[in-house]
């Protein structure tokens, strides 16, 4: 397994940082191409592994696909492949296997598609039939699971013969992600009525233009991270907006009370530290769980006694979330305990070690980006590094040109 040493420059963060475009916006822009049968072009898209996978599905000849370790694009395929001619065979990577996508087939199955499970009812791999016929306009979904499953229906409805009336039951989990593919669908000609827990959407076609991708906000946060505990710091981010569609731009408010400050001017973010922080924050994820893992180790090297609440989709994402959180904290002497359901409570404080701390990633991506500030309290090693290309492939460059010394091991 290679491992990568990660030491911190001696003085303080200063820099200019490009971010890669957001892999969030990329998929939806992708999908809803491909349903317009446009041909335009999309500046910016992201370099990700999960909008790569994605793209190279679009475009792929023939019956069987591999989606990889790419959620979303697993998701939203399994949607846009529903409602196609011809016989598709989805399938993904051992993770992807074990990440439940029942009540998407559920719901599409209850609309006319055509889909078997392959293996274990409710998981994939998928054996996708062509659509035939719409036999029902409105569909009722869980939406406490995964707001990428609504994504999903939202998307392919203004193709469908009916279009389609989504009832939504249940506390819709990272609204936010389903609001910005409303937003986009909107920008591209779609009309939406929302009513209350119902979204309907008449068959309609897609206007595609030309699009410019926004950077990515969850990358931003690893960089809010590092500012919090780099006194004297300043770092700008660039093609940021206050005004994004990104739900995880919510990062410039709530970095504010660990003591970070954002000033927006044109496109670009520049980040600096304050001269004072909360002791004790509390913070609801359910909008946010993607930078749950950056808070809590922000509260971490802080020593913030930090509550975050609603973590219930982090146990279904590329790894369960809790536990690594749990178990990497835990090398650091910090606690990461439940406190009721789904809240759980950062105690402790990161302090001088006497060795090098080494943190397993467990294949995924924001484990390690997540982590990496904590080379500012400790030189630290971690595992399997390259597992950032799922969203960021440029991160560890990117922090080299801040100053910070990167050695590569086996």
């Amino acid at each position: 397994m290679e491992k990568l040493l990660l030491k911190a420059p001696d003085y303080p963060l200063r820099g200019s940082i490009q971010l890669p475009g957001s892999k969030s916006i990329s998929n939806r822009v992708l999908i809803m191409r491909a349903l317009a049968n446009a041909d335009t072009t999309i500046h910016n898209l992201s370099i990700s592994d999960d909008t790569v996978i994605l793209n190279k599905l679009l475009n792929q000849q023939g019956s069987e696909y591999n989606a990889g370790h790419a959620g979303t694009s697993y998701r939203f395929s399994t949607a846009f492949f529903a409602v196609r001619d011809g016989e598709q065979i989805l399938t993904g990577s051992e993770r992807m296997l074990q990440r439940p996508i029942g009540p998407l087939v559920e719901a599409l199955r209850s609309i006319g598609a055509d889909i078997t499970y392959l293996a274990k009812e409710d998981y994939p791999p998928l054996k996708i039939g062509p659509f035939k016929h719409q036999i029902n306009q409105e569909v009722e979904i869980d939406s406490s699971m995964s707001s990428q499953y609504i994504s999903a229906l939202c998307m392919i409805a203004p193709i469908l013969p009916l279009g389609l009336k989504i009832i939504l039951k249940g506390r819709t989990v990272s609204r936010p992600y389903l609001d910005m593919t409303l937003t986009l669908m909107r920008q591209f000609g779609v009309e939406v009525a929302e009513e209350r827990d119902i979204i309907s959407i008449a068959p309609q076609a897609y206007q595609f233009t030309d699009f410019t991708v926004e950077s990515d906000w969850s990358a931003a946060s690893y960089y809010y991270s590092l500012v919090s505990i780099s006194k004297g710091s300043q770092i700008e981010l660039s093609t940021l907006y206050k005004d994004s569609l990104q739900g995880d731009s919510d990062i410039a408010m709530l970095a504010m009370p660990f003591g970070v400050s954002s000033n927006f001017n044109d496109g670009v973010v520049t980040l600096k530290p304050t001269d004072s922080f909360n002791d004790r924050i509390d913070i609801d994820c359910l909008k946010v769980p993607d930078i749950a893992q950056t808070l809590a180790v922000m509260a971490a090297m802080k020593g913030i006694h930090l509550t975050l609440r609603n973590l219930n989709t982090l146990i279904i994402k590329e790894t369960d979330r809790i536990k690594a959180l749990q178990n990497e904290l835990g090398k650091c002497k910090v606690e990461f305990e439940c406190v009721e359901a789904y809240d759980y409570v950062v105690k402790g404080v990161v302090k001088r070690a006497d060795r090098k701390l080494q943190f397993k990633t467990y294949d995924d991506h924001r484990m390690a980006m997540a982590f990496a500030p904590m080379a500012l309290t400790n030189d630290i090693i971690i595992e399997d590094p390259k597992v950032v290309s799922k969203s960021y492939p440029g991160f560890w460059q990117d922090l080299e040109s801040l100053g910070f010394i990167l050695e590569w091991m086996k």
